[in-house]
């Protein structure tokens, strides 16, 4: 990998999302080299996500890049790269364009989508963990439309506008309200030549309510924004399967639907080489300690998603949301520093700032610790939380003239094919009569 070699403790961090990316600035011009690993070369803030797949957000303005945050810290080294394998025996890190040893290694690869083993779904229907997934819902969902326009099979062109989103956590509510809003105010003067009032948003929840991590008032709220815009929600459904025309359920529900977003699910990003009992299997996160040390290693940690820290308060881990991340990344900076000068390392105890999720324009649902909100004055919150918590002054500056701009036009400019995006397994009938 090119790494000089440093009389300094090597800190290799594989993953630069909220956890590498804090642990990174806490040993800012520490005695230790450090190199990040990361199969991107930005940093993604994946809350606003959904605006770029939406058309309301660029995803230039939602990334920053990882060497700009680096580029002033002494002994710190990016390498573009997708690490295969830890072998923990010679304490090396094996990837795709080399091998490199370290001292001590941390790992936050983060989470990835779960289909909970159904392949079929997993080949049918789309993701949002990455931008590259986001630009293709963007994609796929204009595409769609424009495929609607040339079709006079009804069904076709009602399966073209029909959209399942699998999954009422954050991201799948956020997801429908923004398509809502579409609905409402863009897509009806877009496409003129189509009867928009035919257009379906369904969201499908398994539980019996939706954001069912946040409060019940939060959900009662969540859903009758939702409704209110439009928003068809059916709870207590479970998806069996999707073939890329029909969703099945567990119930006598039957979607016909040319677009399927999965947000169902997440389940950690294991990297291959750790010691089977390290692992928590269906959930594939990694059992860590109090101090995000790996179970049965003293050498190697793991933060966020990945990290499974299970305690009486938290018998599962964490919840895989940025704030635990961010909080152990910044407790474990401190943690290795100490750890190299032979001291005692401090215990991580997360301290919860609250959540929250927006449905739209003026709507939002916002829990605190010992507060929960709703409306306009949450959604005013909820922007500047998110505002704040971008890197960088320019995508700061950016985000917040784009949600200006869409508040006063109510538009969303971003709605550009610039990568097309065809399913593999989704063949479009388009009727010889046009």
């Amino acid at each position: 990998m090119n790494i000089p070699n440093s009389t300094l403790p090597r800190v290799v961090i594989i993953g630069g999302g909220f956890a590498g990316i804090a642990l990174a600035k806490k040993l800012k011009n520490k005695k230790v080299q450090v190199v990040l690993l990361d199969k991107h070369n930005y940093h993604n803030f994946q809350p606003l996500m959904y605006q770029v797949a939406t058309g309301g957000l660029e995803a230039g303005s939602i990334a920053y890049p990882i060497r700009k945050v680096i580029q002033e810290y002494d002994n710190f080294y990016f390498r573009l790269t997708n690490v295969e394998e830890i072998d923990t025996a010679n304490k090396k890190v094996i990837a795709e364009i080399g091998e490199l040893s370290y001292d001590y290694l941390v790992i936050a690869t983060g989470s990835k989508t779960n289909y909970f083993g159904n392949k079929e779904i997993e080949r049918n229907s789309m993701a949002m963990k990455t931008i590259p997934q986001s630009l293709n819902i963007r994609s796929l969902i204009l595409e769609n439309f424009e495929q609607a326009v040339l079709t006079k099979d009804t069904t076709e062109q009602n399966s073209l506008i029909n959209f399942v989103l699998v999954g009422g956590g954050p991201t799948g509510v956020e997801l429908s309200g923004a398509l809502a809003e579409m609905k409402k105010a863009i897509l009806q003067k877009d496409y003129p030549d189509l009867d928009i009032a035919k257009m379906q948003i369904n969201l499908i929840q398994s539980g019996d309510r939706i954001l069912n991590t946040m409060s019940e008032k939060a959900s009662v709220a969540a859903e009758k924004f939702l409704t209110d815009l439009g928003v068809k929600i059916w709870k207590n459904v479970r998806v069996t399967n999707y073939d890329g025309r029909t969703i099945t359920t567990n119930s006598d529900l039957i979607f016909e639907t040319a677009t399927v977003i999965w947000t169902a699910g997440v389940q950690g990003a294991i990297v291959a080489g750790l010691d089977s009992k390290s692992v928590v299997e269906k959930a594939e996160r990694i059992r860590v300690n109090e101090f995000n040390q790996v179970f049965s290693y003293t050498d190697i940690f793991a933060l966020g998603d990945i990290a499974s820290m299970e305690s009486e308060l938290y018998p599962q881990g964490h919840a895989m949301m940025a704030q635990p991340a961010i909080q152990q990344g910044d407790l474990l900076g401190d943690n290795l520093v100490r750890l190299i000068q032979n001291k005692t390392m401090k215990a991580f105890e997360y301290k919860d700032k609250g959540s929250m999720a927006t449905i739209g324009r003026n709507k939002a649902v916002v829990d605190l610790p010992n507060y929960h909100f709703s409306g306009v004055f949450a959604w005013f919150v909820w922007m500047f939380v998110h505002l704040f918590s971008l890197i960088g002054f320019k995508n700061k500056a950016v985000v917040f003239l784009n949600w200006v701009y869409n508040y006063i036009r109510f538009d969303r400019e971003g709605r550009l094919i610039i990568r097309p995006y065809k399913k593999k397994s989704f063949t479009t009938f388009i009727s010889d009569e046009i």
